[in-house]
């Protein structure tokens, strides 16, 4: 996965060590002087198969990015998880009543 604007705005250039874990459905990457994966040359971000199984990320699937630049961490959301929240969101707006 190509994440560009998201490393550039993180300032995670090409080679930067990761540490990549698992939390609560989510997979929260931080910055690690040892971490076992990096940021690829092209400004590919890895996301490796045993951290997107715990999080139930299917190969190929989409996923929200979001970086939380002053804590130098960016976290993925699974699209799932997206969509339970945006289901939720809207059955607020419509007064309550959620439809499936």
């Amino acid at each position: 996965m190509t994440a560009q604007p998201i490393l550039n705005a993180l300032d995670w250039p090409s080679g930067h060590r990761l540490d990549i874990q698992p939390h609560q459905e989510l997979l929260v990457i931080g910055s690690a002087s040892d971490g076992r994966h990096q940021v690829g040359v092209r400004g590919e971000l890895p996301l490796p198969a045993s951290a997107r199984r715990l999080c139930r990320i299917e190969y190929g699937q989409p996923v929200l990015l979001a970086a939380l630049v002053a804590h130098d961490l960016l976290v993925v959301h699974p699209a799932s998880i997206v969509a339970r929240l945006l289901v939720d969101v809207h059955a607020r707006l419509a007064g309550g009543v959620r439809v499936r």
